[in-house]
This record gives structure tokens, C-alpha cells and sequence, in this order.
């Protein structure tokens, strides 16, 4: 096996396995309360980093004051932000419902890129725009049925749509740090930080006095070692292997793997709405990765015609 198939391989389980947080999710939220669920996840994974980290050689940069507090930052939306309004919306909504919504960070990503960092819009960012918020609409619209984790609900769907947003303003915080990090270490700063930021509210919670069910616990247990850890460590052995067009390519499945583990597991029936919304969201992903590669395949064409008439003076 050649390894860019090594590398697509380990790239489609990293994405099977972040598409499971939605049924962990649905499973935590019926049975721990948000913030206990979060600090447990991160109190599980920290360890896990610092082994690795140990055991590779990993250190973190000396970094400034400014890039502390964008890494606070970041901890408080990518990590508790995310984590708790996930298990927040998946008690309320659908996991289809959900992957719909979760399929569109890497295009919510882009678009706050461009409204917060200024960047110039391509026309087919645009049209992924377009895409995904018709993916989301197709949802959206068909109302609340069922309320409490029923089929649909505009409230649960809302909060599910604010933690895709606290992800991506985590990817566009860290375009703003001074300091490279490596990706071991910000993992590891991230669960930590996480870890900090989330005890707290956890310990006003008093889960000791609320009713936890085992379901919710072991969710808990999966969520921290297998799409936390595991899930990074499949993503980056992957990403070593190919290009990052062809790894963006990979996000895709996704939402895809959690539309279908929400029928396997949870038994879960999937609307016309939900199929309409999660083919819009595939086609926006796809669309926007493939004309990326392009434009970086005539940059590089360009710069070896630039190199080639240098030689030639």
C-alpha cells in the first residue's frame, strides 16, 4: 500500500471518529450536566497529551503575555465553547440535524476569516457560502418536532450552529499567535486550559447531587481518548502523507459519519431535509477544497515559471 493510501486512510478514520462526538454527545447531554461532562473529557485527555508529548520530545515554545491570552482565548471557545454548547444542542436536536450543522466549519471558518481578518473573497467561497447555508436552511425550516430531542428543534440547532462558530473563531485565534506552535503542544494547552476553564461552572453544577447515568460517563470516557486523542493522532499521521487540499478534502466525511452512526446507534430515521442538507454541505466542502487546490497548483506553476525565467537572465 502506497503511503498517500496510508495517509487517506488514516484520514477517513480521524473524520469517522469526530463525526462520533454527535452521538457521544446525544448521550452525554441526557445524562450529565454540560460543564461536568466538559471537564471530565478534558480532565481524561490532558494526561493523555502530556504522555505523548513525554514520550516524543515535545516542548512548547517560550511564548508572550499576548499569546497566552489569545491561547486563553481559544481554550474558552475552541475547547469549553464548543464542547458544552455541542452537548447542550445534541440534548434538544437530532444527531442529523446535527452533522448537517457540524459539516459547515470549514465554511463558516472562511467567512469569518473574511469578515474579522479582511480577507478577499473568492467567488467560489462565496458559492460554498451559498451551499452551506442552504444545507442549514433545508433543516431549519422544516420546524420543531418533538422538541426535546426529537426530530427537530430550532433552539437545539441554534446552539449547535454557536459551537461550529466558537471552532472556528478557535482557527481564526490561531492565526493570530506570534509564536508557531506545534500541534502536539497546542492539543495539549488547549485540553489544560480547558481543563481550568471548565471546573469551575462544573463544581456549580454540584453534580454530586444530580442524577448521572453510567451511558453518560463511559460517552464521556469515549469522547476524551478516542476523537480527542486518537482522533488527533490519526488526523496528523494522516495529513504527514498528503497535501492539505487533499486533507481538506477529508473533512467531509464528517458529517457524513455522524448522519450515519445517528441512524445506527441512536436509531435515528433521516428526512429528505437532512439528506437535502447534508449533499449541499458535501458539495460546499468538496467545491471549495477542490478550486484551493487548483489555485495552489497555478501558484506553484507560476512561481517555477518565475524560477525558470530567473535562470534564464
Amino acid at each position: 500500500m502506497s503511503v498517500r493510501l496510508v495517509g487517506y486512510a488514516y484520514l477517513a478514520l480521524a473524520m469517522m471518529v469526530v463525526g462520533s462526538t454527535v452521538v457521544a454527545s446525544k448521550i452525554i447531554g441526557s445524562g450529565l450536566p454540560v460543564f461536568t461532562a466538559t471537564a471530565l473529557r478534558f480532565a481524561i485527555a490532558f494526561p493523555c497529551f502530556l504522555i505523548l508529548m513525554r514520550v516524543t520530545g515535545t516542548r512548547l515554545p517560550r511564548l508572550c503575555k499576548r499569546d497566552w491570552l489569545l491561547l486563553i482565548l481559544q481554550a474558552g471557545a475552541g475547547s469549553v465553547g464548543y464542547t458544552t454548547l455541542l452537548i447542550a444542542g445534541m440534548h434538544l436536536t437530532s444527531a442529523t440535524d446535527a452533522s448537517v450543522i457540524i459539516g459547515t466549519l470549514p465554511i463558516v471558518s472562511a467567512a469569518i476569516a473574511i469578515a474579522v481578518l479582511g480577507e478577499r473573497p473568492h467567488a467560489s467561497l462565496l458559492l460554498a457560502v451559498l451551499l452551506a447555508g442552504a444545507g442549514v436552511l433545508s433543516i431549519a425550516v422544516t420546524g420543531d418536532e418533538g422538541g426535546m430531542g426529537g426530530q427537530h428543534s430550532l433552539p437545539g440547532n441554534a446552539l449547535i450552529f454557536a459551537a461550529i462558530v466558537c471552532e472556528a473563531l478557535f482557527i481564526l485565534l490561531n492565526k493570530r499567535l506570534k509564536t508557531a506552535i506545534p500541534a502536539l503542544a497546542l492539543s495539549t494547552v488547549m485540553t489544560g486550559l480547558g481543563l481550568a476553564l471548565s471546573i469551575i461552572p462544573a463544581l456549580f453544577e454540584m453534580p454530586w447531587q444530580t442524577p448521572v447515568t453510567s451511558e453518560a460517563v463511559w460517552a464521556v470516557v469515549y469522547y476524551a481518548i478516542v476523537p480527542t486523542v486518537a482522533g488527533f493522532l490519526l488526523w496528523y499521521a494522516g495529513a504527514a502523507k498528503v497535501s492539505g487540499s487533499e486533507a481538506a478534502l477529508f473533512t467531509a466525511l464528517a458529517p457524513v459519519s455522524a448522519a450515519l452512526l445517528a441512524v445506527m446507534v441512536l436509531g435515528e430515521a433521516v428526512s429528505a431535509s437532512q439528506i437535502t442538507g447534508i449533499a449541499c454541505v458535501l458539495l460546499a466542502i468538496g467545491g471549495m477544497a477542490l478550486v484551493e487546490k487548483k489555485t495552489k497548483n497555478l501558484t506553484t506553476e507560476t512561481q517555477r515559471h518565475r524560477d525558470s525565467t530567473e535562470i534564464l537572465k
